[in-house]
């Protein structure tokens, strides 16, 4: 679904992501892991066109989209949520959601129809998918943290994408919020069919959910193969995991 080959991102000399290789086979949940400064963000920010590569190439589903617009991408099946819960704080959970669907059928400058007559069904059913139908006309901003997080994720489904990143989905949870996130992105993945990439830093939610694992050190991967594998590699012991999950 997702195949990036040697690819590089260099900012005045230094060398943020170097011969980064990495393939994310259909219907998998695919995470990269590494320590504070490995490159993960950049190397997500290289895949989704809001940086472009300095080097290299990615394709998604069998397209060249090297270096292509969000929203290019976007309409060709990718989505993504960011390490800072990225809605609208001023708007009401379905207001967001039904934006999202505006966006994606394209019905932002038809002046013509009531834009809060549209897709309202869809919105409604996004956000019980995502468990969040009782919190509908609530403003965004007023919603706890962990529930900004399960919008997003319903603002990222509204553009019906074949793979998804998620950028570190756990971050600033609680343990319960962790669980709850975890137990909603398994059910949404196969629900939809989705392929997963995702970066994050709680190892007990990676080993929970990943099939797949790529260990990125200083913008270089070190190690790919499945959370076993993974987790019994010696030199992942020694510059990332430290004996952490060892076997």
């Amino acid at each position: 679904m997702l195949e990036v080959r040697d690819l590089g991102k260099n900012f005045d000399g230094f060398w943020a992501l170097s011969k980064v290789d990495l393939t994310v086979e259909k219907g998998a949940r695919h995470a990269v892991i590494g320590p504070n400064g490995a490159g993960k963000s950049t190397l997500f920010n290289a895949i989704t066109g809001y940086l472009k590569p300095t080097t290299g190439s990615v394709t998604l589903d069998g397209r060249d989209i090297t270096g292509a617009a969000p929203d290019r991408l976007v309409r060709g099946g990718m989505g993504r949520s960011f390490q800072r819960v990225n809605v609208f704080p001023e708007l009401t959970a379905f207001e967001n959601v039904q934006s999202a669907l505006l966006a994606h059928h394209r019905r932002l400058w038809d002046f013509f129809t009531p834009g809060d007559s549209l897709y309202r069904d869809e919105a409604q059913a996004l956000l019980a998918q995502v468990g969040l139908a009782e919190d509908a006309p609530r403003v965004a901003g007023t919603l706890a943290y962990g529930k900004q997080k399960q919008l997003e994720l319903a603002l990222s489904l509204a553009s019906e994408p074949k793979v998804l990143l998620l950028d570190e989905p756990t971050a600033g949870m609680s343990p319960q919020e962790t669980m709850d996130i975890l137990a909603l992105i398994k059910r949404l993945q196969e629900e939809r069919g989705l392929t997963l990439l995702f970066t994050e830093h709680d190892m007990e939610f990676v080993f929970a959910i990943a099939t797949r694992m790529t260990v990125l050190v200083q913008g270089t991967p070190i190690a790919h193969g499945t959370p076993e594998e993974v987790r019994n590699s010696e030199e992942v012991q020694r510059v990332y995991l430290g004996g952490e999950h060892a076997a």
